[in-house]
């Protein structure tokens, strides 16, 4: 069977790696010409590491992906410990330890474990056009591929989406802008094997390790969608987004480089469950774009990747049935994650004050288990336990 992915990103590569293995001919369109990830780095949790164990990258994953014990919330202005605990517990229950890492290793582990030589990179989807024997997608330069299925892993701006859907779904703003990017790892920050974060005021500063001795830092910004500051003045912004916070912050703003640094608008979308649209899919963010608050947006669309490929493996009716039979196991699961993690961002940037106030206090007094509860509580149901 030939297949076609759009999207070389997390889920698009990983699909290519699974559906090649089981002996399909699998082609892989990017419409960038070069790897150029959005956000700098990424949570992988034991469940998405599961599955590039699964795909036969254990070890890849592992060498790039920082070694996170501990985890900590601090006070904005003091720094001062509000909790801290072991991460051991995730990776005693789950069975396998999380790893943050480096958003372009991760897609180019991917792109390599596939084939970069067989992505057509500079790929732009502009149309699909389906029969009951195959699927054709055409290209913004005026070429076309024709193949027995198409999966459409193209991102949270998905072309394909309102072909499957039958009409443009708007992305919601979440309310908060997130600066991210990598600096060497400093202990004058944080320790270097922990998960730190800083908060106060609906606002978050965060780091933790990834692999090469770097942090993975972000800053949660409240405010309007539409702004656009210059990138040169990056650090003078957060600086005064930040006036007041503790002398670590301070200092993680100065060793930004902001030439690498990003800034990203936060959107996720209402969950639907209409994925398939006969033989064509939808996958990762294409379908269930989510907002970063519980660290489940990559790891969902590498869950994908298992269902899809059990899909494949296990049902022979048609393309069609596969595809829907795909869909039906994995848009539920798949909203519910759109939906915690939408209900975590207002918590955590003070959509109600009184109740980010409350959560403050809770953290004080936190041993981690209810912390440990909810991360642990957004994997339980992953396909592969």
């Amino acid at each position: 069977m030939k297949i076609l992915i759009i999207g070389a990103g997390i889920g698009g590569a990983s699909a290519g790696i699974a559906l090649r293995r089981l002996g399909h001919e699998v082609e892989i369109y990017e419409q960038v010409t070069e790897n150029r990830p959005v956000g700098a780095a990424i949570s992988v949790w034991p469940n998405g590491v599961k599955v590039l164990n699964w795909l036969g990258l254990g070890a890849q994953t592992a060498a790039l992906g920082g070694r996170v014990e501990f985890m900590s919330y601090r006070e904005a202005a003091t720094g001062e410990t509000m909790c801290r605990f072991s991460l051991a517990p995730v990776t005693e229950q789950m069975g396998q330890r999380p790893y943050p890492i480096a958003r372009a290793e991760l897609q180019a582990m991917l792109m390599e474990a596939f084939g970069v030589q067989d992505i057509r990179f500079g790929k732009r989807m502009s149309a699909i056009e389906q029969d009951e024997h195959s699927v054709t997608v055409t290209f913004a330069d005026g070429t076309t591929a024709t193949g027995d299925a198409l999966i459409a892993a193209d991102g949270a701006k998905s072309l394909a989406r309102a072909y499957v859907v039958g009409e443009e779904l708007e992305r919601r703003y979440a309310g908060y802008v997130n600066v991210n990017g990598l600096v060497r790892a400093d202990p004058e920050v944080a320790p270097t094997d922990q998960w730190t974060l800083w908060v106060g005021a609906g606002k978050r500063v965060s780091v933790m390790p990834v692999g090469g001795d770097r942090f993975y830092f972000f800053f949660d910004v409240v405010e309007p969608a539409g702004l656009r500051p210059e990138r040169g003045a990056v650090r003078e912004s957060l600086a005064a987004h930040f006036a007041g916070w503790a002398p670590e912050v301070h200092r993680l703003i100065s060793l930004m480089d902001p030439e690498t640094t990003n800034r990203v608008e936060i959107f996720d979308l209402d969950p639907f469950h209409t994925w398939v649209k006969g033989r064509v899919a939808l996958l990762g963010d294409a379908a269930h774009n989510t907002t970063p608050d519980i660290g489940q947006g990559g790891c969902s669309a590498l869950e994908d990747t298992v269902v899809l490929e059990r899909a494949f493996a296990t049902t022979t009716i048609s393309v069609p049935d596969t595809l829907a039979r795909y869909a039906a196991a994995r848009s539920r699961r798949a909203g519910d994650l759109v939906l915690w993690a939408r209900r975590r961002a207002a918590l955590m940037h003070g959509e109600d004050p009184e109740l980010t106030e409350a959560w403050y206090e809770e953290l004080r007094g936190e041993d981690g288990t209810n912390v440990l509860r909810g991360i642990i509580g957004n994997m339980v149901d992953n396909p592969l336990g």
